[in-house]
């Protein structure tokens, strides 16, 4: 192995003492260098006619040094290169070492170099190959969220049982301001409970949120286009953020949060290992004061903290956070009926959609205030969620033209059709929303609802009540079926309650005469 170059200061010392007339031995006790090596500088200058007082330092380095590196420029080590070609690869393998690949070296090349070699060499390919690249990071642009591998633990006060947590850890990389919160899982509403608290402690949202490729987060990872949950999909629509995933095996895009947890472990952590808890809030409690000493902690050769810098160029940046946290909404894969509505299963409730929808799947989330679908991740609809437990919610841009044209002409809607038959009797608004959904054909559908609702004028309400009570019994209702009802009189076998008090007679005996 060729012997390290001499520094260029000591190199033009040596050749101005070889000028001055001085002996090899003499610069050898002036300068402490070899007489070996100072004989192999000298000879090479005398071969390129170097001279230190004209020639610059980098004509010196190609003349003399050059030489020096005659072992990388040899065959041997131009073959050793191109071996190293893919090497990376072949360490990740299982069961690949850096002996077997040197005996499958050897074996290609007989006069190679030994394995001490090969490693010296190896060591500084891939340290060259290896090299970071410095981040510039700007305010409010991202936070950079993880799970800490070591976890944390405390005793349940019941079971005396010790259980362990996960612990969630966030950061802005421009301020390094640091947040860190313990959950029982890395489960779906325990990561949604770790966003909300972090943007609450925050106090804003960023641009994109920055995570790894964790289940929770990413169903599909991909170097380009990865995959998120549903759950991201609300988040950021919630916050006006969006997520973004590190390369799949590539924890150096997410540098500043493995930071992070390390700063987590040594002022977080070690403070509290002689502590006892007994809860998860008591020892997020904890960890919320260990939090504040850190962020108040000025940097290293600074006046200013996490928090100073934070404060006063990050934090007015950040995108104002809603008035609620997010609540996990329910979700559910529906198709679009005929009568481009979609009817949700838990309460019987139907909702519209644009009618070019129909037919196709959609997804559907929901909670107790509001229904939104999506197609193609594309929100078409929001519908209030309906508090009266019955009938259709229909939007009139919802309806194709004609639909629109006919209710327009004659003045019916769903809402209007179901509020009148429900005036009339809870049997008729039971019928009614049947009768509407009952075809494609909508305009067919307002008519025959329409036709029925007429049928009070002739018949009056009480009749029409019981014909609809009676034919919510069978299987399939129509305008035609309650006619038919009506006009041979069967809703008269429906007894109705009436709860219209007897008058005051003369004639009626009171309950005192059966004493």
């Amino acid at each position: 192995m060729a012997a390290n170059p001499i520094k260029m200061d000591q190199l033009k010392q040596v050749l101005s003492l070889h000028q001055q007339g001085k002996s090899i031995k003499a610069i050898a006790r002036l300068t402490g260098i070899a007489r070996n090596t100072i004989r192999g500088y000298l000879r090479r200058g005398q071969a390129n006619e170097c001279n230190p007082l004209l020639d610059n330092d980098k004509e010196l380095a190609a003349a003399l040094y050059n030489q020096d590196s005659s072992t990388y420029k040899s065959k041997a080590y131009q073959c050793l290169l191109l071996h190293f070609e893919g090497i990376e690869q072949e360490l990740a393998r299982p069961g690949v070492t850096r002996l077997l690949l040197w005996r499958e070296y050897r074996e290609q090349h007989p006069d190679g170099y030994e394995y001490s070699q090969y490693c010296y060499y190896l060591k500084a390919f891939l340290r060259n190959k290896d090299v970071s690249m410095h981040l510039e990071y700007r305010a409010a642009e991202q936070i950079m969220i993880d799970f800490a591998g070591k976890k944390q633990y405390y005793i349940d006060s019941t079971s005396k049982e010790r259980i362990s947590c996960e612990v969630f850890v966030a950061t802005l990389p421009f301020s390094g301001l640091i947040f860190c919160y313990a959950v029982p899982s890395q489960k779906t509403a325990d990561f949604l409970e770790c966003c909300n608290q972090m943007l609450r402690y925050f106090g804003g949202s960023p641009q994109t949120i920055l995570c790894d490729n964790l289940s929770t987060a990413v169903t599909r990872s991909d170097k380009y286009e990865p995959v998120f949950t549903d759950l991201c999909y609300q988040l950021s629509e919630h916050y006006g953020t969006t997520f973004s995933a590190t390369r799949p095996y590539e924890p150096r895009d997410k540098a500043m949060v493995e930071k992070a947890v390390r700063i987590v472990y040594q002022n977080v952590y070690a403070p509290l290992r002689k502590h006892t808890f007994h809860s998860l809030a008591e020892l997020n409690h904890h960890f919320l004061q260990q939090l504040e000493r850190l962020n108040k902690l000025p940097y290293k050769g600074s006046s200013f903290s996490r928090q100073d810098l934070f404060l006063a160029e990050e934090q007015p940046l950040l995108k104002t956070l809603p008035s609620a946290p997010l609540c996990l909404k329910k979700g559910t894969v529906l198709t679009v009926q005929r009568n481009y509505h979609i009817q949700l299963r838990e309460d019987g409730l139907y909702y519209s959609v644009p009618w070019q929808y129909a037919g196709q799947k959609v997804k559907v989330w929901y909670d107790h205030r509001s229904v939104e679908i999506y197609h193609d991740h594309q929100r078409i609809a929001w519908h209030p969620r309906s508090v009266n437990g019955r009938g259709y919610t229909t939007l009139g841009e919802h309806m194709p033209p004609n639909h629109q044209a006919m209710a327009a002409r004659k003045g019916w809607t769903q809402e209007g059709l179901l509020s009148k038959a429900y005036r009339i009797g809870p049997c008729v608004g039971s019928v009614a929303e049947k009768i509407l959904g009952n075809s494609v054909y909508m305009e067919q559908n307002y008519k025959s609802c329409y036709g029925m609702l007429m049928l009070e004028k002739r018949y009056g309400s009480q009749r029409l009540e019981a014909a609809c009570q009676l034919a919510l019994t069978g299987m399939r209702i129509n305008y035609t079926m309650i006619k038919n009802i009506l006009h041979c009189g069967k809703d008269k076998q429906v007894r109705i309650p009436n709860d219209t008090p007897l008058p005051s007679h003369t004639n009626i005996r009171g309950p005192q005469q059966y004493q």
